[in-house]
């Protein structure tokens, strides 16, 4: 009986080569490509998360406004408006009232408005991005926290863009005497059912309609197709990422409305 010959020694295979897979465009491009494309906006982060440029532009677009208002009505208008719109502040004693409103609407406290609003937007991206991180990996998914940041960021160009382009133009051509200083400052352009409420009579209903409008839901569906593509998770597991954070900050605002 003949031993049979062992097979030949074979070298193992090499290991795969691991192929870099870089960027596909650059900032400025992605600017206009979040408007046409932003599958491959979104896979780009997950590539590499790139996302100072957009989150500027959102910060310029939301300081912009906010300027604007304040140096057309001025501080003290507004301040007034508010406090006599405000269940908390509306039966205080004139003088005292008077007293507040000088203090939260001097010059300091202007530019202190405008300072820390920057910063206010800088850390909800954060935040935003770590509880849509956190939310995604609930869901299976395996992308980055920044790449979850980025698409927190560039889900919010092109509403906040358009947003600010719209309300330069209400705020423009509108006079003071139509327009609410006192709810106003977020955003004289209505896209949402609260614009058919009387928000004073009836401030939940129209804080509640007020929050589902075009431009939060034009966000909210570049978030979901964002964290599909950054995440790897499936369009239903993103959608519910995305409406439960939606539904938390309606919430909060219907709450705001309630009690303040």
């Amino acid at each position: 009986m003949t031993e049979e010959n062992p097979p030949e020694w074979e070298a193992p295979p090499p290991p795969e080569k691991i192929v870099d897979d870089p960027p596909q465009m650059s900032e400025a491009a992605m600017i206009g490509n979040i408007f046409l494309e932003p599958s491959n906006v979104f896979r780009d982060q997950r590539r590499k998360p790139r996302f100072i440029l957009g989150g500027l532009l959102v910060i310029i677009c939301v300081s912009i406004f906010q300027i604007a208002f304040v140096e057309k009505f001025g501080l003290e208008n507004i301040v007034r408006a508010r406090f006599e719109s405000s269940k908390r502040t509306q039966d205080l004693p004139a003088d005292q009232k008077d007293k507040m409103i000088a203090q939260q609407s001097g010059s300091v406290a202007k530019y202190v408005t405008y300072a820390v609003t920057p910063v206010v937007i800088v850390i909800a991206f954060f935040l935003g991005g770590l509880i849509y991180w956190g939310g995604s990996k609930a869901m299976g998914g395996d992308g980055g926290y920044l790449s979850t940041v980025a698409v927190w960021i560039w889900a919010s160009v092109p509403p906040t863009l358009i947003f600010l382009i719209g309300n330069m133009i209400v705020l423009f051509l509108k006079s003071a005497d139509d327009i609410d200083l006192a709810t106003s400052q977020g955003g004289l352009l209505k896209a949402n059912l609260g614009f058919f409420i009387d928000q004073k009579s009836m401030p939940v209903v129209a804080a509640l309609l007020g929050s589902i409008d075009f431009f939060a839901i034009w966000g909210w569906i570049l978030a979901a197709i964002g964290l599909q593509k950054v995440a790897k998770i499936s369009s239903g597991a993103a959608w519910t990422v995305v409406l439960i954070v939606a539904l938390v900050k309606v919430g909060f605002t219907v709450l705001g409305a309630l009690f303040f």
